[in-house]
C-alpha cells in the first residue's frame, strides 16, 4: 500500500483542480453538478484504517471548500461518504469477500458491483451536499431533482473515467 502513495497524492491533486477550474463551472440549468473528486474517495484501498479515511475525506472535501467558498459543505459531504463507504463495502461485498492485493474499481470487480458501488455513495454525498446547501425543507422535490440528475451526471463521469485509466495489470 506505501508504493501506492504517489499515485494517491497526483489522483488527489489532478481531481481536486479537475473540479475547481473545470467541473465547478459547468452548470446545467442549475440542476446538474459534476462532483468528480468524489472518486478519490471511492477508489481507495480496501485495507485503509477507517481514521485515515476519514482524515483524507475531510482533507478532501476541505481543498474543496477552500477553492469553492462554500465554508465546510463538501467536507461534511465527503466525511459522511466516507463513513458510510465501510458499510457499503460490506453490504455489496462478493460471496468470498475481496480478493488481496485489489482495489475498489471496475476493473477488479466488474461494471455491475462498480456501478452499486459508486451510485450508493456518490447518491449518498450527492444527498447530503444538496440538502445541506438549501437547508430548508421547502424545495425538497426541486433539491432532489437536482442530487438525482448531478448523481447520474457524476457517476456517468466516473465510469467513463475508470474506462479511461483501465489497465490490465493487477497491481
Amino acid at each position: 500500500m506505501i508504493k501506492l502513495i504517489p499515485r494517491y497524492l497526483i489522483n488527489f491533486i489532478i481531481l481536486v483542480l479537475v473540479q475547481v477550474f473545470v467541473l465547478n463551472n459547468i452548470q446545467l440549468g442549475g440542476f446538474v453538478n459534476p462532483y468528480l473528486y468524489v472518486l478519490f474517495i471511492l477508489i481507495l484501498p480496501f485495507e485503509i484504517p477507517s481514521w485515515l479515511l476519514l482524515f483524507v475525506a475531510f482533507f478532501l472535501g476541505m481543498s474543496i471548500d477552500l477553492f469553492s467558498s462554500t465554508i465546510g459543505m463538501h467536507t461534511s459531504a465527503t466525511v459522511f461518504m466516507a463513513f458510510l463507504r465501510p458499510y457499503v463495502l460490506k453490504l455489496i461485498s462478493p460471496r468470498d469477500g475481496y480478493e488481496s492485493e485489489t482495489l475498489p474499481q471496475l476493473k477488479y470487480y466488474g461494471g455491475a458491483w462498480f456501478i452499486r458501488y459508486s451510485a450508493i455513495l456518490i447518491f449518498a454525498h450527492h444527498l447530503f451536499l444538496f440538502y445541506i446547501e438549501v437547508f430548508r425543507l421547502s424545495s425538497f422535490f426541486t433539491t432532489f431533482v437536482r442530487v438525482v440528475l448531478s448523481s447520474l451526471f457524476t457517476i456517468f463521469l466516473v465510469l467513463i473515467s475508470q474506462y479511461f485509466f483501465r489497465r490490465d495489470r493487477r497491481k
